[in-house]
């Protein structure tokens, strides 16, 4: 068998990001919430789940969700920001008016996990479409939208935006929903600025989406702003997502978590060909559609994200840490600060 071929699982774990000197010494590691007991070990360093293989994500930056459902919401409305905050490593639980089980789309049989009457305090409270009314005209649920004290953003896709808007959370702010309710919602709420032919719009603590596939982008959008842009990245990457565009929203904040640090001109300079275990040469490459490095092996090709300096992370949010010589040259990278270095093909001698 090719050799490379044997190395691959080990290329893939180690090349293809949160810098480990970014990160404070005594940060805890933790597998995303599955409900199983992995989810309480708590490791020292980022990487991989050695029991599921999920990506570590920071324990100091998870966040608890509340999933609002009712009876016929849209599928996709809530599994798609599910799969993104799951993956991202929140906490999601689904509250509804009663703990009856309740049907997506007359489909999806849910039973919820708590009713407004139990459920505990999140850090975010999220709302979707599909028969909205049936939870902003209930005058129950509303009460205890406002009753919530710890929320630190509030997040709708789709008609949810109609519970943000009931409960008075819109008043004053700018906000989106599905392409058929605009005219609702602007005729419904005038003192909700409603904003046509955008993704997401995002006024710093309320972020509404536009609908159904709209809301995987205003998930990935919130994850960059709690985690920063690398993991939102990492996250749609693992879903395959490629639809996603860059803070392709409304942004009514100074928060711009896309805002790069490096310019393209400065990521061509780490381009080239670098060598790595067992003979193997691996190629890396500017990406202009994602403004990210790509390592090329075998033909595949895998994203390498820009955190500081000279320090890169892989999928897998461990490090790489190009080196320089004496003339500030990219002589290549090391995988440890002081580990082996992998040279590129111009320094090899």
């Amino acid at each position: 068998m090719n050799r490379s071929v044997l190395l691959l699982p080990v290329l893939l774990v180690t090349f293809v990001g949160m810098a480990q000197s970014s990160i404070p010494a005594a940060t805890k590691f933790i597998c995303p919430p599955c409900n199983s007991t992995f989810d309480t070990i708590e490791h020292d360093q980022p990487g991989v789940c050695d029991h599921c293989n999920m990506v570590l994500i920071r324990k100091d930056l998870s966040k608890t969700i509340a999933f609002y459902l009712q009876d016929g919401v849209e599928v996709l409305d809530f599994a798609g920001p599910m799969e993104v905050f799951a993956y991202a490593g929140y906490k999601v639980f689904t509250v509804s008016a009663t703990k009856d089980p309740i049907k997506s789309q007359g489909i999806l049989t849910v039973t919820p996990d708590y009713s407004i009457e139990d459920a505990p305090e999140a850090d975010i409270l999220a709302f979707f479409g599909g028969n909205s009314t049936a939870a902003y005209k209930n005058k129950a649920v509303i009460q205890w939208v406002k009753k919530q004290q710890s929320i630190q953003y509030y997040f709708s896709v789709c008609t949810g935006a109609f519970v943000l808007a009931e409960a008075g959370i819109l008043d004053g702010k700018t906000a989106t929903t599905f392409h058929n309710a605009l005219d609702n919602l602007e005729n419904q709420y005038p003192q909700v600025d409603v904003r046509h032919d955008v993704r997401f719009v995002d006024n710093g603590k309320v972020i509404t989406t536009a609908g159904i596939s709209a809301g995987i982008d205003g998930a990935l959008h919130l994850v960059a702003k709690l985690q920063g842009v690398n993991a939102a990245k990492r996250t749609a990457y693992y879903m395959e997502y490629d639809n996603w565009q860059l803070g392709d929203g409304l942004l009514l904040t100074p928060e711009n978590p896309y805002a790069s640090a490096i310019t393209t001109k400065a990521l061509r300079e780490f381009e080239g060909t670098y060598e790595f275990k067992g003979g193997i040469h691996i190629q890396l490459l500017l990406d202009a559609n994602s403004n990210d490095l790509v390592a090329v092996i075998n033909d595949r090709t895998y994203p390498i994200y820009h955190e500081n300096g000279d320090i890169f992370s892989n999928v897998n949010s461990e490090p790489i840490f190009f080196q320089r010589n004496s003339d500030n040259e990219i002589i290549g990278y090391t995988l440890e600060k002081e580990g082996t270095l992998y040279r590129r093909k111009s320094n090899l001698n």
